[in-house]
């Protein structure tokens, strides 16, 4: 659901959303309390209260600061993942100029094949979190065609195994970003984020302060850090999705750096 939130509304109105939510249930709590119990009876609670709410404070922010700083290494992960999956095309392009016969041939013209499906389609379907059946189909027919190869000598030898590195290596980075495209974090661990929110933007409700200005100033700014940090995790857990997303740049270098013919004029 967040996937699909992220990828069809704008991710200003999901900030929107996630603010305007989060000081709403906070604030409206909070003055909810006030009205039913009065400042004078939760007053009594504030020294209690606000021993307890330090402990779910410090808990609560290090939960949060757990998970968006997981999927922002997994982010990073990914765009290095992107990075090397696009040198790996431009270096097999580059090795098979040295291939036997019309193998080399073959296999720079399912490699273009390939870079430009991963630019086009891929890309727009990683975006809800699935694979595109044309890079699946261009992976295995580049495979066939590697595989294909029959090296004779030790040169070719060489060149040949080094192939079926970098072969190796496109497919490795490509599964990496396949697998972060549709999240890293399990639903259990939303959950817990989710109700823990909950419970710590509620605590507030708990206190009495005679200055209701500062204290729904107070409440609101609590409200919003934790929506806006909730906001980071959600951008960051799906690269492919939405405004905050991993750039395609890469391919676009590597097919201008595969020329059809080595060297290039």
């Amino acid at each position: 659901m967040l996937l699909h939130t992220l990828h069809d509304v704008p991710l200003w109105v999901t900030a929107l959303f996630l603010i305007v939510g989060a000081a709403g249930y906070s604030i409206g709590l909070m003055l909810a309390t006030r009205a039913i119990y009065g400042v004078d009876r939760l007053s009594l609670n504030n020294e209690v209260a606000g021993f307890k709410f330090a402990v779910i404070g410090v808990f609560y922010a290090v939960l949060l600061a757990f998970v968006v700083i997981a999927v922002w290494e997994d982010f990073r992960k990914t765009e290095t993942a992107v990075r090397d999956e696009a040198k790996a095309v431009v270096d097999l392009h580059r090795l098979t100029f040295a291939l036997p016969g019309e193998s080399g041939s073959e296999i720079r013209e399912h490699l273009v094949a390939y870079a430009n499906d991963v630019r086009e389609q891929e890309w727009r379907t990683m975006a809800v979190g699935e694979p595109s059946d044309a890079v699946i189909k261009d992976l295995d027919q580049l495979s066939r065609a590697v595989f294909s190869v029959n090296p004779q000598g030790w040169q070719e030898l060489a060149l040949y195994q080094d192939a079926l590195r970098l072969l190796a290596v496109m497919t490795d980075n490509r599964n990496e970003r396949l697998d972060s495209s549709d999240g890293s974090m399990p639903n259990i661990l939303w959950f817990v984020l989710i109700v823990g929110g909950l419970i710590t933007l509620g605590y507030p409700s708990f206190f009495g302060s005679t200055n209701r200005v500062a204290q729904v100033l107070m409440t609101a700014a609590l409200a919003e850090l934790v929506a806006l940090a909730m906001l980071l995790g959600i951008a960051f857990d799906y690269p492919f999705t939405g405004e905050v997303r991993i750039s395609p740049y890469p391919f676009d270098q590597a097919l201008r750096q595969m020329p059809p013919n080595w060297p290039p004029p």
